[in-house]
């Protein structure tokens, strides 16, 4: 493992720790060329499909782009790195147990809208500006008017009480 200070790859292991649901370990090195210390996650490399773009083109999956699409969606939102962390794990399990060689984008698109969906409306609301390249105001308000209208079913209105004379 490089240092990130000095690039020297000369370093130790100074702590090891299992992550929170056991799918990663933390390891806090330091490095023996100029003491600097960072810490590095390892995690079993899964066989993920590839990815078959709009255009055709297929490109190996980047766990990197979807943690990133995520994390645009929810700047300045009150979800933790942590949370967002675990959405990419649960998109990932659920990509792996499809068993498909390749998919598509769309594919993992409507998987990270889903997320979105019941994490943060505004967070979904952003991702889904991007992601389905609402061509006008009218689209952009139909996909605000479905999640008003989800929100409405969800909370059942509280009958009217009656008057008493």
């Amino acid at each position: 493992m490089r240092c990130p200070y000095c690039s020297s790859v000369d370093n130790k292991v100074v702590d090891s720790r299992m992550g929170k649901e056991g799918e990663t370990i933390r390891r806090r090195r330091e490095c023996l060329k100029c003491e600097g210390r960072f810490t590095t996650y390892e995690r079993v490399e899964e066989i993920l499909p590839s990815v078959i773009k709009k255009d055709g083109r297929r490109e190996p999956y980047d766990r990197l782009k979807i943690l990133h699409g995520l994390t645009k969606a929810c700047e300045k939102r009150p979800i933790s790195v942590e949370v967002l962390e675990k959405s990419v794990d649960d998109i990932e399990k659920s990509l792996q147990e499809k068993g498909y060689k390749e998919i598509p984008s769309k594919a993992i698109g409507e998987e990270v809208m889903n997320r979105l969906h019941n994490l943060d409306e505004v967070a979904y609301v952003r991702f889904a500006s991007v992601y389905r390249s609402f061509k006008d105001i009218n689209e952009f308000m139909s996909e605000l008017k479905d999640i008003l209208n989800e929100k409405e079913v969800k909370v059942p209105q509280k009958p009217e009480a009656k008057s008493q004379k």
